[in-house]
């Protein structure tokens, strides 16, 4: 397996298991105030995950596919943050 499919393996069982610890934190802590604090801790920890995992992915597939689609990856991957913001 390529050490490249390892870090996405690895990175997305870190993000699955950070999102499993975060709902037995709000059912433990049982507050509403503490689910909003988790949940914003996530979606600040989330696009760090998404950004590394795509760098990867596309670093691995960067001798395979051409300039130009490589491009318009990039601005999909662009476009996705710009359609995040708030």
């Amino acid at each position: 397996m390529s050490p490249l499919l390892l870090g996405i393996v690895f990175l997305r069982i870190l993000s699955g298991s950070m999102e499993i610890i975060a709902a037995i934190l709000i059912y433990r802590f049982n507050s509403l105030e503490h689910a909003l604090k988790i949940n914003a801790l996530l979606a600040s920890i989330g696009p760090f995950i998404f950004i590394s995992v795509m760098y990867l992915g596309l670093t691995g597939v960067t001798q395979k596919i051409n300039y130009n689609k490589m491009i318009i990856i990039y601005l999909g991957v662009a476009l996705i943050f710009w359609g995040m913001r708030s």
